[in-house]
């Protein structure tokens, strides 16, 4: 493992800060870690060994976790659209909603039974709303962990 700020390699695995410049493991982006040859700042591949370069920065980019509270009132309140599942990422479940509670609503003018179809969707939203505010559901759609 070498230091990815000065090309110095680690005496040891374990440490946490380059000796050399004091920088600590795994920030820097003038050297490849895996074997210390020289690397432009925005290369994703070290031409010497082949190794991924841009994986670290990718992590710096996880997204915010999102809010408990917020997705289950989103839930509870405009849950038959999905809103709460769009929210929270789960885009498909959330067009299933939405497109079955307005098919519903456009198709209420020709018949009675179709407002069940956004009774339901409504059901399914305020049920997901109370499991996201009891903890029921702890993660978002990319598995993300919820915050409180």
């Amino acid at each position: 493992m070498y230091c990815k700020q000065c090309g110095e390699e680690f005496s040891n695995d374990n440490a946490d800060v380059c000796l050399k410049c004091g920088t600590k493991k795994g920030n820097g982006k003038s050297f490849c870690e895996h074997c210390g040859a020289s690397v432009n700042e925005h290369q994703a591949v070290c031409l010497n060994c082949g190794a991924r370069l841009d994986k670290e920065e990718k992590k710096e980019e996880a997204e915010e976790p999102k809010s408990k509270l917020v997705a289950g009132l989103l839930g509870i309140f405009l849950g038959s659209l999905g809103i709460h599942n769009f929210y929270l990422g789960n885009s498909t479940k959330a067009a299933i909603q939405l497109g079955v509670s307005v098919l519903g609503i456009l198709l209420s003018c020709c018949t009675f039974f179709s407002l069940i179809l956004p009774v339901a969707m409504g059901i399914w939203g305020l049920i997901e709303g109370i499991l996201l505010l009891t903890g029921g559901i702890k993660k978002a759609g990319k598995g993300n962990p919820l915050k409180s």
